[in-house]
């Protein structure tokens, strides 16, 4: 029996993004679909939504009303598709934190894209993965400040990282500036929504497709692409 295809692919992303999780969610499932045929080496890379957001913050559902210019009610019934749309891709939007609740919030995440760069650089694909993942928790399921380096460092820690050095890499101009160079890489391949999938540097798919979607395109992929 062959060894499985290794497919590389590039997600850029940002930890706000709900259809981002969404979209991951059903890749995991695309994938379980390939199981022994095609594998993914999935390296993130950063898109803030909201470059602009001030260091305090902004409560989700008025962020929402205000940024797409709807009313509150209609800006609640898009988060109630996009957690059906969650549930049915096997992750959570959901606060599942003891209560009261704190509010549900959007912050800057220039910071934590920073800490991104850097574990992919150091540590692999497989732990900026882990990472990632665990800053989706953080902001969804437990309603953190991820806009905060105190906040940040503790989720690195978390996540087994060296908290120094974690630091250092927040403090970095030159991650920064490598943030900032794949923003701009973003834009150069027209891509002004996130999620967006790139697949051996040559094929991308748009937004949170459903499970059978991403099983195609790889498919497509892997019979066109030479091993």
């Amino acid at each position: 029996m062959s060894e499985p295809r290794r497919l590389r692919i590039d997600i850029w992303s940002d930890v706000m993004c709900p259809w981002c999780l969404v979209g991951w969610g059903n890749l995991q499932k695309g994938l379980e679909q390939l199981h022994g045929e095609i594998e993914a080496d999935v390296r993130w890379h950063a898109f803030e939504l909201n470059p602009d957001m001030p260091a305090e913050g902004e409560e989700r559902t008025a962020h929402i009303a205000r940024k797409y210019g709807s009313t509150v009610e209609q800006s609640k019934a898009v988060q109630g598709r996009m957690r059906e749309a969650a549930t049915i891709a096997g992750v959570s939007l959901d606060y599942e934190g003891s209560d009261p609740a704190p509010d549900a919030m959007m912050w800057n995440t220039f910071s934590a894209h920073k800490l991104l760069t850097w574990v992919g650089e150091e540590f692999g694909p497989q732990k900026q993965t882990e990472l990632k993942l665990a800053l989706f928790e953080a902001h969804f399921n437990a309603r953190r400040p991820i806009g905060q380096h105190d906040v940040l460092l503790d989720i690195a820690a978390e996540a087994g990282l060296d908290r120094e050095a974690a630091a250092a890499a927040l403090s970095s101009d030159e991650l920064g500036h490598k943030v900032r160079a794949e923003e701009r890489a973003a834009w150069d391949m027209n891509i002004s929504g996130v999620p967006a999938m790139v697949v051996e540097n040559k094929f991308m798919i748009p937004g949170a497709q459903p499970p059978q979607t991403y099983a195609d395109a790889l498919r497509r992929v892997a019979e066109k692409v030479p091993a």
